[in-house]
C-alpha cells in the first residue's frame, strides 16, 4: 500500500534526474532524445518547470519507462475503451461513472415502470444499486480465487 500523503509536491525534478541516470545521459542528450530544448531539462531539474504529461511521457521513454496510474495499493488503473456503439443520438459519450447497458432488458430502464419508450441504451442511475451489481459481478468473475468468501447479496433494483 502506498503510504505517501497526496498533498506533497510532485517530485518531477527527482524523477527526471533518476531517468537521466538510468538512461546514462546528460541533460543535452536527454533533451535531444526527447525532442525538447536542453534548458527545459535544466529548468525541470531545478524545480522551475513542471513538465506536461506529454513531455513527461517522452522523457520517461528515453530510459524505457512508461507512465502509469496506480491506486493506493499499487494496482494499475486501466484506461476505459472508447466504443462507437456507446454514444447517444448526438454522438456524445455517456457519463464515465455510469455502467452503460446496450440494448437494455425489461426492467433495466427507469421508465419501464411508466411504459415510456425505451432508448437503444441506458444505464443504472442509482449508485448503491450500481455498486452492488459491480460487487456481485466481481465476485462471480473471480469465484475460483474467492471461494472462501461468501457471495455478496444480490442487488435489488431501487424501483421494486
Amino acid at each position: 500500500m502506498l503510504t505517501e500523503p497526496f498533498d506533497i509536491p510532485w517530485p518531477a525534478a527527482g524523477i527526471i534526474r533518476a531517468v537521466r541516470r538510468r538512461a546514462d545521459a546528460s541533460q543535452r542528450e536527454l533533451a535531444a532524445h526527447a525532442g525538447v530544448h536542453p534548458s527545459t531539462i535544466g529548468r525541470i531539474e531545478a524545480g522551475a518547470l513542471t513538465p506536461s504529461i506529454a513531455m513527461l511521457r517522452r522523457l520517461l521513454a528515453v530510459a524505457g519507462f512508461r507512465l502509469a496510474v496506480v491506486d493506493e495499493f499499487g494496482r494499475v488503473l486501466q484506461p476505459m475503451r472508447d466504443r462507437d456503439d456507446a454514444r447517444d443520438g448526438a454522438d456524445r459519450r455517456y457519463p464515465s461513472h455510469l455502467d452503460t447497458i446496450l440494448d437494455p432488458e425489461p426492467g433495466e430502464w427507469w421508465a419501464d415502470v411508466y411504459g415510456l419508450a425505451r432508448p437503444p441504451e441506458t444505464f443504472y442511475r442509482n449508485r448503491a444499486y450500481r455498486d452492488a451489481m459491480r460487487r456481485r459481478s466481481r465476485w462471480e468473475v473471480r469465484v475460483a480465487k474467492l471461494r472462501h468468501v461468501p457471495p455478496p447479496p444480490r442487488a435489488v433494483p431501487p424501483y421494486g
